[in-house]
């Protein structure tokens, strides 16, 4: 007879052995297949993508070695975010990972696919998941708190240029989340006093007018990032840096692009953690039982370069803040 104690760890470890039968049965016959589908350039999330496929590595999945990945690069435009999602739901990958602006593309393309979301700024306003404990359906990942991080940029563009007065504020308004963060923007620049010009833009070709019908009527840039944003950040920085306007963003990708400060939380570090929810969904978790993570990290990263050129000096107090200074 099997007392009910030991049924229970025999039943655990029959569980824990066909996981791992699965895992390694997948990796030696018929490849993973993880989709990638990137709102950018490839070039552009490559210091991000390493660091996913790093982490894979560690936990077991090589690619070619068992696992193959199959990229895609939405360059910032919906139609291509739309398409990307459809192939690879029509090639049958394994799981999706995708971010920013390509969630609800993704999303609404399969609720059967595992989906593994990086660099979503508000995950239950914009309708992906249900609560961040108990995301529901086929999605899981991590935010990045775009939106509540708005008003500490605001508050930091201030300090490191106390002569502001009058903010401009670009996304692109075809972007929900985009469009969220910018009104947050505007809401808490008046609420200290700050004249706040909304730029809108929809596709790359609007971006140089746009920045040449603002002329000389703002002297501050606050930034919402989103796929189209990511890839004509250094179309949007040099415009920025031309016009002598200090700019704010997240990421300090974008703040070697030109922006004079990003604060936000490390993108690596999603990264990293997106590989950790794949690799357990790949050994049989429900993306929906797992929790939507917050970051726990958050970067400061002032670029000395753009404030010499726009003539700005920084203090030392908030140089000393910084967690990395580019010079």
């Amino acid at each position: 007879m099997i007392r009910r104690r030991d049924f229970i760890t025999l039943l655990g470890g029959a569980a824990t052995a066909a996981l791992q039968s699965c895992s390694a049965s997948a990796q030696a016959g018929k490849p993973v297949t993880i989709g990638f589908l990137g709102t950018g350039s490839a070039a552009g999330w490559q210091p991000w993508t390493a660091v996913f496929e790093q982490r894979l590595s560690e936990l077991g999945w090589v690619e070619g070695r068992g696992l193959a990945i199959e990229y895609r690069w939405g360059e910032g435009s919906r139609e291509r975010f739309a398409e990307f999602a459809a192939d690879l739901v029509r090639r049958q990958v394994d799981v999706i990972v995708t971010g920013g602006s390509a969630v609800a593309s993704v999303k609404q393309a399969t609720t059967a696919i595992p989906i593994v979301f990086v660099l979503a700024t508000d995950p239950i306003g914009g309708g992906l998941i249900a609560s961040l404990s108990r995301p529901g359906g086929n999605v899981t990942g991590s935010s990045n708190q775009g939106v509540d991080l708005a008003s500490k940029r605001l508050e930091l563009l201030r300090e490191i240029a106390p002569a502001l007065r009058r903010l401009a504020i670009i996304g692109n308004v075809n972007y929900g989340d985009s469009v969220t963060e910018m009104t947050e923007v505007e809401s808490t620049a008046r609420r200290v006093g700050l004249d706040a010009i909304r730029l809108e833009i929809r596709q790359a070709r609007d971006i140089a007018p746009t920045f040449a019908a603002l002329g000389s009527k703002a002297d501050g840039l606050y930034v919402a990032v989103d796929g189209l944003v990511a890839a004509n950040r250094t179309r949007i920085f040099l415009l920025a840096t031309s016009a002598r306007l200090p700019s704010i963003v997240n990421t300090r990708e974008h703040a070697e692009a030109g922006a004079l400060i990003s604060y936000g939380p490390s993108f690596p570090a999603l990264f990293r953690r997106a590989a950790e929810y794949v690799d357990k969904i790949l050994r049989g978790a429900k993306p929906g039982e797992l929790p939507v993570e917050q970051p726990a990290k958050y970067d400061l990263v002032i670029n000395l370069v753009t404030a010499q050129a726009i003539g700005l000096n920084v203090s030392p107090t908030l140089l000393a803040r910084a967690d990395e200074v580019i010079e």
